[in-house]
């Protein structure tokens, strides 16, 4: 966790609330969720399931009137409170919590003006708003249930590529890359890169069951501080 102040805005209307408490928690991991908003028209009934999280969470409803059918007024209450909140500098980063293609600006925006943003949504996410943020995480794996499957397969090759590039990127003049900067690489290849996509809970777990790297463990002694993990593609015999 860092000390970084976080400004949580929920598209109720594009949310669940059943994972209201993973998602939080998934916040706590990258800074302090200091704004805490979900949008919505909370006069309907469709966003019964929230009105429990709000209380729990201390989330803010802030009301949103569809005043026309097919228009998603919810989205740019969002947004502008969004760039509200950027202009007055109270907070460092933003989590935009939405499957939603139409915040793709904004968390463009937001990363033009200084702002790390995390987008938080469903696998059926449209590309452009999950490459839009600095990191976005699928919210099946915030799921009780989903910490213990994949929610994306290992497909060999365009996965293979991916973390074969990323270790390459990474490899020292001695052949090992560190594990840390190989996981720099695989999220600025991709934003939605996580362990948990593929069954592991870290990334040196999912490293590990790879067939077609190596790792070792650097002593403690050479780096003065924890053994930090380094890796290689594995030469063939």
């Amino acid at each position: 966790m860092t000390d970084k102040k976080l400004a949580v805005l929920i598209d109720a209307d594009n949310a669940q609330a059943s994972i209201a408490k993973e998602l939080l928690a998934e916040v706590a991991r990258y800074g302090i969720a200091t704004v805490r908003r979900a949008y919505g028209d909370w006069t309907t009934t469709n966003l019964t399931g929230w009105k429990g999280a709000l209380l729990d969470f201390a989330i803010q409803p802030i009301q949103q009137f569809a005043y026309t059918k097919g228009k998603n007024a919810t989205d740019s209450s969002l947004i502008i409170e969004a760039m509200d909140l950027l202009h007055t500098g109270d907070v460092d980063g933003f989590c935009i919590v939405s499957s939603d293609s139409d915040f793709t600006r904004l968390a463009t925006r937001l990363r033009e003006s200084g702002c790390v943003v995390y987008g938080f949504g469903e696998q059926k996410t449209p590309k452009p708003f999950v490459a839009a943020c600095d990191r976005f995480i699928y919210t099946e794996i915030l799921r009780p249930e989903g910490a213990a499957k994949p929610v994306i397969k290992q497909e060999a090759d365009p996965f293979k590529a991916m973390l074969l590039k990323a270790v390459e990127d990474a490899t020292r003049d001695d052949g090992w890359a560190a594990l840390g900067a190989v996981g720099t690489f695989l999220l600025a290849a991709d934003p939605s890169f996580d362990p948990r996509n593929f069954g592991h809970k870290k990334l040196s777990d999912l490293v590990r069951a790879q067939t077609f790297l190596d790792m070792k463990p650097i002593p403690a002694g050479e780096s003065g501080a924890s053994a930090p993990v380094y890796v290689r593609i594995r030469k063939r015999s």
